[in-house]
This record gives C-alpha cells, sequence and structure tokens, in this order.
C-alpha cells in the first residue's frame, strides 16, 4: 500500500504498537492512536503527528464511542489494526461482565470491526489482527467463552485461548467479508508482558534467550499493514512474517470459526447471519 493512508492502530500508546505508529507515521500514513491511557496515547499522536482517541477495553460503550467517533472522523479507512489487548494476570470481570482477557483481545475487537465492517469494506481495506503462539495451549469451549469453569493459571490459559480465538476471528472475517485479513505472532518480544505473577515472571525468564526488541516484534504488523502484495491467502496466520505459523488443530475448523463467530456476535447483540 501506498503512503497517505489511513490507519486505525489500537494498542498504540505504547510497545509494538507504538513502534509502528511512528513508523508509517513517517511513510506518510495517516495514524488514527488508539490507546487507553491518555497521556501515553496523546504523546503518542504528538509525536507522530496522528490523532488520538482513548477507549478502555473493559467497557464495550468505550468501544461503541470509538467507532461511532472514527466513522466521522475518517470517510475512508485503509487499515485496521487490532494490536489492543494483552495477559490479565488475576481473574476479574469487566463492567460488561466478561471474563477481561476475553473481552479484551477477542470481544472488544470483533466489535470494532464489526462497527466499522462497511466502512471497511467501502475502502477496500485490510484487517490485520495481533495474534499469539500462545494459541497453541488455547482450547475454545463455546459454552464457557468467559472460562467460569476452568482453572484460570495466572491468565496463561484465557489468553492462549483468546489468541486461538483472534486466529479464528481472522480467518471467518476473510471467508464472510470480502476484506483482507491477517493475523500474527510478532515474536517473543521484550517487555513488561505478563510479568504480574510468579508465574508469568518465570516463562518470561525461560524465553529470555529468545526474546526480541519490540522494534523487532513490530516488523510484521508493520509490514502486513503496509506491503501492497502480501504472498499469502487472506486469512493466513503468521508467525513472525513466515506465513502458516504453528497452530492448534483447531484454528483450521472452519465449523468452530463460524460457530466462534456467531457465539459472539450473538454475545454482542450483533446480527447472527449464516455465512
Amino acid at each position: 500500500m501506498a503512503a497517505n493512508k489511513t490507519i486505525v492502530l489500537t494498542g498504540a500508546s505504547s510497545g509494538i504498537g507504538a513502534i509502528a505508529a511512528s513508523e508509517l507515521a513517517s511513510a506518510g500514513w495517516d495514524v488514527a492512536v488508539v490507546g487507553r491511557n491518555p497521556e501515553r496515547t496523546r504523546a503518542v499522536a504528538a509525536r507522530v503527528g496522528g490523532t488520538a482517541f482513548l477507549a478502555d477495553y473493559d467497557r464495550l460503550d468505550d468501544v461503541r464511542a470509538l467507532a461511532a467517533t472514527l466513522l466521522s472522523t475518517y470517510p475512508t479507512i485503509d487499515v485496521l489494526a487490532n494490536n489492543a489487548g494483552g495477559l490479565v494476570g488475576k481473574r476479574g470481570l469487566t463492567a460488561d461482565g466478561h471474563e477481561r482477557t476475553f473481552q479484551h483481545n477477542h470481544l472488544a475487537p470483533f466489535l470494532l470491526t464489526n462497527l466499522l465492517l462497511e466502512r471497511l469494506i467501502s475502502s477496500d481495506a485490510r484487517v490485520i489482527n495481533s495474534a499469539s503462539v500462545a494459541n497453541r495451549f488455547g482450547k475454545i469451549n463455546l459454552a464457557d467463552l468467559d472460562s467460569k469453569r476452568r482453572p484460570y493459571l495466572g491468565g496463561w490459559r484465557a489468553y492462549g485461548t483468546s489468541k486461538l480465538e483472534t486466529i479464528l476471528f481472522t480467518k471467518e472475517l476473510a471467508k464472510r467479508t470480502p476484506l483482507t485479513a491477517y493475523s500474527f505472532h510478532p515474536g517473543s518480544v521484550r517487555t513488561a508482558f505478563g510479568t504480574d505473577t510468579a508465574f508469568g515472571r518465570f516463562a518470561m525468564r525461560l524465553a529470555s534467550a529468545t526474546q526480541i526488541t519490540p522494534e523487532a516484534g513490530a516488523v510484521p504488523l508493520i509490514q502486513l499493514a503496509a506491503d501492497p502484495e502480501i504472498q499469502a491467502p487472506s486469512g493466513t496466520y503468521f508467525d513472525g512474517l513466515k506465513p502458516n505459523g504453528a497452530t492448534k488443530p483447531e484454528a483450521n475448523d472452519p465449523r468452530l470459526a463460524a460457530e466462534l463467530w456467531d457465539a459472539t456476535a450473538g454475545i454482542l447483540g450483533l446480527p447472527v447471519a449464516s455465512n
């Protein structure tokens, strides 16, 4: 994609999102910098010459307000990068009554994408979703999407499940709409991610030898957003820049992808239609 395009980039106030915002802005992109923290989000937007938008994914009404503001601001959206989310170390509920990791990583980006869908389709847009190699220890139970009946394990099981959901959402988005959509694992990035629990700190110590810088982790996000010709079919999951990264077998189950889409739409009060 050429410069002078518009990207909506969530999770842009820190980490790989902030780096991607800077790189894309330097290449001439108009960047909608979406974040939860007001100071960091506004600082990144000011630094890159973008526009700050605030949304807390603990509240789905924030997502709805964000979508409405984006629609009123941008007649064209060329890329939506759903990069916000993370791991919540202690089980808790959002203002909407959902397990927080599930809402942050799946419900909120699903809702935002669907609320922007007509604008994205009319713009022939691309959707990029941040997933994770952690999808391989996820397990989706459509009867327990909020993980009420499963051990929480410091949030890691819920996190892996949410990233498996991200991959399935991306595949189903590519199937149900004319949009081009990709998901990706940025690599094991050297940040404070997941270190608010003892298990998380232990896991990060084990991974420290192979961790990469945030700058390196941002490369797949930047290239998947900006490269005019991605040599992989829509719906592909990338491990870094390598297409068809390792996933759980469920990630390639079209029936599960369709059922997850409809279950999620039902939770959010969105239309449930057969594909």
